[in-house]
């Protein structure tokens, strides 16, 4: 049956070779029998230039991708928080499409609504205010004049400081709020939900002006790893 798979949050990085296992597992036995592949954001822990493909371990993570499009299977990138900066050279590379967050579409006879899901997490006012200032083209254009060095020590450093503000946040505040969940859904017409970035997995259900709507959140990569898979029956999360 044709289906397609969804998967977000792997943050792969050479430190953490398990996930990099997986992927490779993944884009070579499991992804090739999909119509599509959508990566809805954070592939990578994080991105800081598309001249950074020159690293062998990036390069490795483009060129699977590209080998998996080239088979014929429609790839799909959406940005997530730790790749904002992935541009037109990264994906061109993997043979993706870059789409938009939020993306609207048709999945299977379904109309779906894909985000990443970290603009649904509007009570971490701290993160929203960063997320604005990473989004921003002139900050972007700043950041990468810098020499490479120099843009991975400060990546290092803003991730280092992103994982001790997480130590003293109140945990629900990391998670979607529900009346922003409410209004992605009632403003794109009370869809079907799928995103990522809470490292919350579930399937919930919603009733917002009296429709009830699906709301799927992807698994991250940081255990067994996962993907969400998507047919004219509806969708599964699959365990790697």
């Amino acid at each position: 049956m044709s289906h397609t798979l969804l998967i977000s949050d792997l943050h792969l990085t050479p430190d953490r070779p398990r996930a990099s296992e997986l992927f490779f597992d993944f884009v070579s036995r499991i992804a090739p029998r999909a119509e599509s592949l959508y990566i809805l954001g954070d592939l990578f822990e994080y991105w800081i230039g598309d001249d950074d493909l020159q690293d062998e371990f990036n390069a490795a993570i483009a060129d699977a991708l590209g080998s998996l499009s080239g088979k014929g299977v429609a790839l799909r990138y959406m940005h997530g928080n730790r790749d904002v900066l992935a541009g037109r050279a990264f994906v061109e590379r993997c043979g993706a499409r870059l789409i938009d967050d939020p993306t609207l579409l048709d999945l299977h006879g379904a109309r779906t609504l894909l985000m990443h899901g970290d603009t649904l997490c509007t009570g971490d006012l701290d993160y929203q205010k960063f997320r604005a200032y990473a989004h921003d083209p002139e900050n972007q254009r700043k950041f990468l004049a810098q020499p490479l060095q120099e843009r991975k020590k400060q990546m290092l450093g803003m991730r280092a400081e992103s994982e001790k503000s997480k130590q003293v946040k109140i945990s629900e505040i990391m998670d979607v709020a529900p009346a922003a969940v409410d209004r992605a859904l009632r403003e794109h017409g009370y869809p079907r939900l799928i995103h990522g970035h809470t490292h919350r997995p579930a399937q919930h259900a919603h009733v917002v002006d009296g429709h009830t709507c699906e709301r799927w959140v992807l698994t991250d990569w940081y255990g067994r790893g996962g993907y969400l898979r998507c047919d004219d029956a509806g969708c599964t999360a699959v365990a790697m």
